[in-house]
């Protein structure tokens, strides 16, 4: 039995809406990781050089659990889908960098958040 077009858009949309909800997960994670390091930066309990490697281990860890969403949401292909989930992760913190610096270049430590955004829904994936 053929399946009609109608059912194949159907499970383009299920996809689309299951890489977009782990991308919205994965940086609801991020910022409660973010928030959780600030407050203990402010405690003391850490020191402030290690903004940026928490900044990575944050954003490895919430693309890993909105990976992990992603690809429960969406059987099939799940590397695929970690990854784009990591995607659309990446895309939205580039988009609120945007909005609230105005200048948020990714020559600033950009890569490192992409690679971590990628691997962490990869890693999802691959699970």
């Amino acid at each position: 039995m053929r399946k009609t077009e109608e059912d194949q858009g159907a499970v383009v949309v299920r996809y689309m809406l299951g890489v977009l909800v782990g991308g919205v997960t994965a940086l609801a994670a991020c910022f409660l990781l973010l928030l959780l390091a600030s407050v203990a930066i402010s405690a003391g309990l850490l020191g402030e050089g290690m903004m940026y490697q928490l900044t990575i281990v944050s954003c490895v860890v919430g693309g890993f659990i909105g990976g992990a969403v992603a690809v429960k949401r969406c059987a099939a292909r799940p590397l695929i889908v970690g990854v784009l989930a990591g995607g659309v992760f990446f895309l939205l913190l580039l988009t609120i960098g945007l909005v609230v610096f105005e200048n948020a270049a990714p020559e600033a430590h950009g890569i490192g958040v992409l690679c971590g955004a990628l691997c962490g829904g990869a890693a999802a994936g691959l699970l």
